[in-house]
């Protein structure tokens, strides 16, 4: 299995795993989509583009602050919630969500796949 089927099966297991998921994404750390799952006419492009510069500004925010290696960060709406984790040094996972969705058990599922893909990555 290539490293392309190996990523696109995290992110189906992802989606499988909480169905309420509005998409979910990974993308290299320049913003190239890499792989992707998402509902409607949402632009995984522009998403991948958006997340690396949200992983990017996270970053930048934590040497700043001392905060340490940035993890993840999170961007909330009135209707969904973008949820961003690092994978590695190479990788960004974002996952959309409506804002009723449990933050709890997406960021267990997703912090895991984010450990797996940077493996892969």
């Amino acid at each position: 299995m290539s490293k392309q089927e190996q990523l696109q099966e995290a992110i189906d297991r992802l989606r499988t795993a909480i169905p309420e998921l509005q998409g979910a994404l990974v993308a290299s750390t320049d913003g190239l989509p890499i792989a992707y799952s998402m509902g409607g006419n949402t632009d995984p492009v522009r998403i991948a583009a958006m997340a690396a510069t949200a992983l990017g500004l996270g970053k930048r925010i934590g040497e700043t602050l001392s905060a340490g290696q940035l993890a993840e960060t999170s961007v909330t709406g009135s209707n969904a919630q973008i949820l961003i984790y690092a994978a590695g040094t190479k990788g960004v996972l974002a996952v959309i969500a409506p804002t009723w969705s449990s933050v709890g058990l997406i960021h267990l599922e997703a912090r895991d796949v984010s450990r797996k893909i940077a493996e892969m990555l």
